[in-house]
């Protein structure tokens, strides 16, 4: 496989290369389809174009769509035509209203053309894989009855100006978005008007094609449903609400004819979610668990629905591991499924007998595992530390992997990567990845040592990142230590439940002994190491700093502060609620220990973030400082340093801002663990 140059040199070759994501096929397995997103024109923002993947690995991919506003959520239908969403500009419509809409790129060749256009857009796309039945979700304002209503509705609040949203239920945000005031629903494409001889709208020069809403915006979960193969009903994710503002995860069929519903799933305490419908219908897996307590951690199942009788079962009940990305064989007799393993994440074969068969053996993480129509086949997207997500055909007899032809090639890793592992004195092994500089690099007296703390906490480092890639420091001369301390996934449920309500104890103290057997072997330079986390990994930063004095330097990327606060500013409080006793959230707050912390901390904090809200950071800066009796002003002698994005969210993910963070990051360790001069940033950036 030929290779990329070393992007990891310049932030610039970084923040361009191309990145996957997402896989879809075509219902014959004659086409593969993925997204590749590259920064725009002005290098401000990513774009995503689809691209073709040869499943028979002969031909190089090839791109399919090309605009500026790019286009996502490739979905076949059962003749072939491919389904998309995007915002370009619709062909000979003057509309500066930039909403996505659903678009069709035919089978047979020629352009793509607008299938659906719709005031407040389109969000995802669905096919059934024996039917032409297309199901879009997409959002309905309250009050509109059909799509005429709620178009004038959207217009009237646009040319009024209005974006005040009033709200009757918890929650409003979610993640980086504020919920409402649309209300997300699921619609049925309807036959093409051409067909039928009913008249139609028109969009430029085509006739556009109507959505029917079949259910009536009572909770559906975003991007959470699966259309039966014929087309006739939907297994559909509904959230019901709970007292005090809970909320719980139902498995609801909805008859796409006639848009009733019938609950399947529902029990107070439990969530059941990712329904996936089996090739003959009448049966569907189902991903549950049973709420989270301070005491109890979240445990995912597999389920088996029989959708005929509702009797249902666990599936591979004794499998010590966390299901996702379920896809059925064709047979009906067995699925596929991944899930985090001892830091890899391999696709796994279970039958309906609960009989578990570990597919791949590599030392890569899958995901968008879609199982080919003679059943001897899967595709998927993998990756690992060596090398980010690329589409593979995966042989399920032999499981054999082979790399098929992608829009980009690997890119060269300007290191060595080791799997290391210490025992605790509880018996528990607890394991690591370690990525290196060349042997050949080392200084006198070692690599430099960065320790890195995943966020979740429930998680693995296991899978390449973007945001988090080791191979950037790597390449500024640190070792990078990735530990899986206790909270991780992929080692058992006991592994989880050994920090559960107690994040400063066990895993604290798995990522020091981690820490500290790697910095005993002769090639580190123990004098010489820094911490970093974001999220739960920025909790554990903030943590560390008011525990020990250990580290040159923290970097404490959207972190959690005050615990007591988090728990109710947070998007989803009511399940911090379940998770944390007050007891829990006081005995574990960094804010606490505000006054032990000397070492110099980096804080980082998106404004958009509604996961970890901005508040955690604002009083840790303003306390840390208070703590510190260091001037605040413009005379302020501090070595704490916050770095503030207006406009970004949990993740830092505009181009440019990667690049400022990235920066940023390299100038405050080279300052406090190298003990070098930072060079000046870029004055471009204004910082």
């Amino acid at each position: 496989m030929t290779t990329a140059p070393n992007i990891f040199s310049a932030l610039d070759d970084y923040a361009a290369f191309p990145r996957l994501s997402g896989l879809a096929m075509s219902a014959d397995g004659s086409r593969l389809v993925t997204c590749v997103a590259t920064p725009t024109a002005k290098g401000t923002s990513y774009a995503s174009a689809l691209w073709e993947i040869d499943p028979a690995g002969d031909r190089p991919a090839h791109r399919l769509t090309r605009s500026a506003k790019g286009e996502s959520g490739a979905a076949f239908g059962v003749t072939g035509d491919l389904y998309f969403v995007s915002a370009r500009p619709e062909p000979g419509v003057e509309d500066e209203r930039s909403d996505a809409a659903l678009w069709r790129l035919p089978a047979a060749g020629g352009d793509a053309t607008v299938v659906v256009s719709r005031a407040g857009g389109v969000g995802s796309v669905c096919c059934a894989k024996g039917a032409d039945v297309t199901v879009v979700k997409a959002g309905m304002l309250p009050g509109a009855a059909d799509e005429p209503a709620h178009e004038e509705l959207v217009t009237a609040r646009e040319d009024a100006g209005v974006t005040a949203i009033l709200h009757e239920a918890y929650p409003v945000r979610f993640w980086d978005k504020d919920l409402g005031p649309a209300m997300p629903q699921l619609h049925v494409l309807e036959p093409d008007p051409g067909a039928t001889g009913v008249p139609a709208p028109v969009l430029g020069d085509a006739p556009a094609r109507r959505l029917r809403a079949v259910t009536d915006g009572r909770g559906v979960a975003a991007d959470d449903a699966d259309v039966s193969p014929d087309g006739t009903f939907a297994l559909v994710t509904v959230l019901v609400a709970e007292a005090g503002g809970a909320q719980r995860e139902t498995v609801v069929r909805v008859d796409l004819a006639s848009g009733r519903r019938e609950v399947l799933l529902d029990e107070p305490g439990v969530d059941y979610w990712g329904a996936v419908i089996a090739p003959d219908q009448r049966r569907a897996v189902v991903l549950s668990s049973a709420h989270t307590t301070p005491e109890r951690a979240w445990h995912p199942r597999l389920l088996l629905l029989d959708l005929a009788d509702r009797s249902v079962r666990v599936l591979a009940e004794e499998w010590d591991r966390w299901p996702s990305t379920v896809c059925w064989l064709p047979d009906g007799e067995a699925i596929l499924v991944t899930a985090d393993d001892n830091g890899r994440a391999p696709v796994f074969r279970i039958g309906l007998d609960g009989a578990v068969e570990k597919v791949t053996s590599d030392d890569a993480a899958y995901t968008d595992v879609l199982a080919a129509p003679d059943g001897r086949t899967a595709y998927a997207l993998r990756s690992s530390y060596l090398f980010p997500p690329e589409p593979v055909r995966i042989d399920l007899a032999t499981g054999a992997v082979t790399a098929l032809p992608a829009p980009a090639p690997r890119p060269e890793i300007p290191g060595r990567l080791e799997d290391v592992a210490v025992m605790r004195p509880d018996g528990v092994r607890v394991r690591s990845w370690l990525a290196l500089p060349p042997a050949e690099d080392q200084p006198e007296g070692g690599f430099p040592m960065l320790l890195w703390i995943h966020g979740g906490p429930l998680g693995s480092w296991n899978a390449w990142t973007w945001r988090w890639n080791p191979w950037l420091l790597v390449a500024q001369g640190y070792a990078v230590l990735l530990p899986d301390p206790a909270l991780s996934t992929g080692y058992g449920q006991e592994f989880v439940q050994r920090g559960w309500g107690e994040w400063g104890r066990a895993p604290y103290e798995d990522l020091m002994a981690a820490c500290d057997a790697v910095v005993s072997r002769p090639d580190i330079d123990a004098s010489r190491t820094a911490a970093m986390g974001g999220s739960f990994g920025g909790y554990m930063a903030n943590w560390v700093a008011g525990q020990t004095d250990r580290f040159r330097a923290l970097v404490s990327h959207a972190s959690l502060w005050a615990l007591g606060q988090f728990k109710l500013t947070t998007d989803a409080a009511f399940y911090w609620q379940r998770v944390m006793s007050p007891e829990m959230a006081e005995a574990n707050s960094p804010h606490r220990n505000v006054g032990r912390i000397v070492t110099p901390m980096l804080v980082i904090h998106g404004d958009k973030d509604y996961r970890s809200p901005m508040g955690e950071s604002l009083r840790l800066w303003y306390e840390l400082l208070s703590a510190s009796g260091s001037p605040m002003g413009e005379d302020a002698t501090t070595p704490h340093r916050f770095l503030y994005f207006a406009d970004e969210n949990h993740w830092i993910l505009k181009p440019q801002h990667a690049k400022v963070w990235y920066g940023v990051v390299f100038s405050f360790l080279a300052e406090h663990v190298l003990g070098v001069e930072p060079p000046p940033p870029p004055p471009e950036l204004g910082l």
